[in-house]
């Protein structure tokens, strides 16, 4: 498969880029040096089918929980549901709104 001039100002339609004509020449080039590269690589032989990883190993998807200074019930003794209960600051205490 190669790519023509017109397939490069197909392209940039598509992707609303603007191409100047004395630039189509040398797009069409890297894009059919891509396209020879990708093909290339799809002839390489791929993993065994043994099960054996090629590569290096990847690392797990979610690190692990960080470990608290203190337990959950030092810093909120009081929990309901799942929540932690804290008690209402002094300046909040009156409930009349007035700062």
């Amino acid at each position: 498969m190669s790519v023509s001039r017109e397939d490069v100002l197909r392209i940039a339609a598509l992707a609303r880029i603007g191409v100047t004509k004395d630039r189509l020449d040398a797009l069409a080039a890297e894009l059919n040096g891509i396209l020879h590269h990708v093909d290339v690589l799809s002839k390489l032989p791929g993993p065994s089918g043994d099960g054996e990883r090629v590569g290096m190993s990847l690392a797990p998807d979610e690190p692990p929980p960080v470990a608290l200074a203190r337990t959950k019930e030092e810093f909120a003794p009081q929990m309901r549901d799942g929540f932690f209960l804290v008690p209402r600051l002094e300046t909040h205490d009156d409930g009349s709104g007035a700062a």
